[in-house]
């Protein structure tokens, strides 16, 4: 965004991060989204809102939740990964208590790690007049197999990330969210039918693949077809 377009101040972010049997991971991804919420102070803002929704999980995840008391948790046997971002919003919103055009929801996955940078990022862009926001997702390179991480690296040029949806790095204002009908209950690309009919609403929307979120590089993920898939393919893709 090159300068600022009048809208409602910020008053509260929202963090919601979905995940299935996600106990590895879990602890260093809700550490991770803590310490980027210190950012916020800056701002002078309140300390984010973090919502975890465990979903059909039947590992330790919750036992791991319990160790961080600021994090409110909730559990769904919904299966959709969808239907549980949607649930995290939800719950964020009534917790912020503020109107949903002050309140920017982020979300996340729980099986990766967010940068220091990361919250002070969405709401630079929110302040800016960004309506949502769209960031990069990398895995981290020395856990790919060589073939995959030279794969990766002939794909990854600068400025290839632009365009594609992540729900692990997404941002969006929560009036325009409600507008567009919030998250579809849908087990698969519910990020990116969300950003479409943003698109398709004309909202304005920043993009950057500054300060990317780090992501699991394993290849057999929680659903078809998401970035684990994405990772297992590139041999195939690359020829």
């Amino acid at each position: 965004m090159t300068a600022a377009i009048e809208c409602a101040p910020i008053e509260r972010v929202v963090v919601v991060v979905p995940a299935r049997d996600e106990a590895e991971t879990l602890a260093a991804c809700l550490d991770s989204i803590i310490r980027s919420g210190r950012a916020l102070e800056r701002h002078g803002m309140r300390a984010p809102v973090i919502v975890l929704v465990l979903d059909s999980c039947t590992d330790g995840s919750a036992g791991i939740a319990a160790g961080f008391p600021s994090v409110i948790v909730a559990e769904t046997n919904a299966g959709s990964v969808g239907r549980s971002r949607a649930l995290g919003a939800a719950i964020g919103l009534e917790e912020a208590g503020a109107d949903p055009a002050a309140v920017w929801i982020t979300t996340t996955d729980a099986d990766g790690s967010v940068p220091e940078e990361w919250l002070a990022q969405h709401l630079d862009c929110a302040l800016a007049g960004a309506d949502a926001f769209v960031g990069a997702v990398v895995p981290p390179l020395d856990d790919l197999d060589p073939l995959r991480r030279h794969a990766w690296l002939s794909k990854h040029h600068p400025g290839a990330t632009l365009g594609h949806v992540h729900g692990a790095n997404l941002g969006v204002r929560a009036d325009v969210y409600l507008a567009v009908g919030g998250f579809a209950p849908v087990a698969l690309d519910e990020d990116v039918a969300l950003v479409e009919r943003l698109r398709a609403r004309d909202a304005r929307i920043a993009e950057t693949e500054l300060h990317p979120v780090t992501t699991s590089a394993r290849l057999t993920g929680r659903v078809d077809g998401g970035y684990a898939g994405y990772l297992r393919g590139l041999i195939d893709e690359a020829g």
